[in-house]
């Protein structure tokens, strides 16, 4: 997350990218607490040589939030904002990807405006499909009361454009992080909390419940034994998850400020009772907080977190990484550590379809924006700067590079280079100035040497300043 240059000294006449706008969830802990944590080790320094965790490095991501749906996993997350020294944050983000390593960047879809009756803090929250429709639940605070409250918002695609469903909040008693389960009767239920966890049953339209809210029980049977807190007498802090595999409930969740470590429940029924399992994951990383999201995905399972592991991270700035793992015989779950290494690919990208710009494994320097053309485009693209994607499967041979590109400068070059930003080039495509960054045009080269399978690196050189914007690209198979 490289800082760039106010815009007036490079290229007038184009406007600043937006700001990091996000928050990622409340906290109970008192203030001073969280500044007594704020310095953290360094950030550690990606290179080339690491591998594609964090799966987001353009902007920071806090409290991952996966959606497994149409072959795709969703991803939802928090947005901390540069630099930030607290929780600031004022939007909410989506992600996609069809094999876990290449990650496409849809945008915020959901930020603090689209609550009227907001005021600050969008923290961590969950998505869910049901009938069709995706509706996810957050925390904000509200203007009126100046508590922490759960709202939920809907959208007919999974990212969005998301729209209050309510105009108001659809529960609150100060506390936050909801997660979301469906069971397999068509019930579902919203936990959420801290210091206490609560649940509430959703009506099938999931935007009102039945009954009241109801505490479950924060028992050291059924949440572990903390010590030298007399007020907090179990692990249990915040960020729940709950799901369900092969008949056993499941709730992980963020344990024993400061720092957290993930550790994990189980139940024979989706209220309880909780029986404690222990840690999924220990204290590490330079993030004081953690917050866990599992799915299973094409025959895998997938354990989402966050750190500060980028340039700049920390308790305050985060980022959110994934781990491959597989359940123990007996359905427990194993000790994960966070690695740079990230989860394996599944699969291959197709480079001979359009392959969006912002569909990322691993990126420098560039930022995203809204495209004139609809969805999202990469820009703020400097000398030097890249992306890279995994495991692109040329086959026999590509003939052609063609990608929609906009300049309001001179332009530049995207250098195609095969298994990394210092690889072998394979083509080069020159950017005309095309009068200006919303003023698409698709420009071509020709490719030479790229068959099998290589991870792909696009290099933008140039002068100095901005260069260019790009929208998407495709390859072109080489006749046989």
């Amino acid at each position: 997350m490289r800082q760039r240059p106010p815009e007036a000294m490079v290229i007038p006449a184009r406007p600043s990218p937006t700001t990091s706008t996000g928050l990622v969830r409340a906290v109970a802990w008192t203030l001073g607490l969280l500044l007594a944590f704020a310095v953290v080790p360094a950030a550690v320094h990606p290179t080339a040589a690491r591998a594609d965790n964090p799966i987001v490095q353009h902007i920071y991501t806090a409290d991952p939030a996966p959606l497994v749906h149409n072959g795709r996993v969703y991803l939802y997350t928090g947005h901390d904002e540069d630099g930030s020294t607290y929780f600031t944050m004022k939007d909410w983000r989506v992600w996609s990807s069809a094999d876990m390593v290449n990650w496409t960047d849809h945008g915020s879809p959901l930020s603090l405006t689209t609550f009227s009756w907001a005021s600050s803090d969008a923290w961590a929250g969950q998505a869910v499909e049901r009938g069709g429709r995706f509706y996810w639940y957050v925390p904000v605070k509200n203007r009126a009361t100046g508590r922490m409250a759960i709202g939920v918002a809907v959208a007919d695609s999974p990212t969005g454009p998301f729209r209050d469903a309510l105009g108001r909040p659809l529960v609150e008693n100060g506390e936050i992080d909801p997660t979301v389960f469906i069971d397999d009767d068509g019930q579902a239920y919203l936990y959420w909390g801290n210091p206490n966890l609560t649940y509430v049953r959703l009506n099938a339209d999931m935007i009102s419940y039945s009954g009241s809210p109801t505490r479950i029980p924060l028992t050291t049977a059924g949440f572990g034994t903390r010590t030298g807190d007399p007020n907090r007498p179990t692990l249990y802090e915040e960020g729940p998850w709950v799901y369900k595999r092969y008949g056993l409930y499941y709730m992980v969740f963020a344990a024993k400020c400061c720092s957290e470590f993930i550790a994990y429940s189980t139940a024979p029924g989706p209220t309880g009772p909780w029986t404690y399992r222990g840690t999924v994951m220990p204290t590490q990383g330079s993030s004081f907080t953690n917050h866990p999201g599992i799915v299973d995905f094409k025959g895998n399972s997938y354990f989402f977190y966050h750190n500060g592991a980028l340039p700049g991270g920390g308790g305050y700035t985060r980022s959110v990484a994934v781990e491959r793992f597989s359940y123990n015989a007996d359905g427990t779950i194993p000790t994960i550590n966070m690695t740079s290494t990230g989860a394996p690919q599944v699969g291959t990208l197709n480079p001979y379809v359009r392959q969006e710009a912002e569909t990322i494994a691993w990126g420098s320097g560039i930022e995203t924006e809204p495209s004139g053309e609809g969805g999202t485009n990469i820009g703020w693209i400097e000398n030097g700067d890249y992306t890279k994607v995994k495991g692109v499967a040329f086959g026999s041979g590509a003939s052609s590079f063609t990608a929609r590109v906009a300049s309001a400068t001179g332009g530049g070059t995207i250098e195609v280079r095969l298994d990394g930003p210092n690889g072998t080039v394979v083509g080069r495509c020159g950017v005309p100035n095309t009068g200006g960054w919303q003023t698409w045009t698709t420009v071509n080269c020709p490719i030479g040497g790229a068959t099998g399978t290589h991870d792909l690196a696009l290099r933008f050189t140039g002068g100095s300043g901005y260069l260019l914007n790009m929208n998407w690209w495709q390859f072109t198979p080489a006749q046989p």
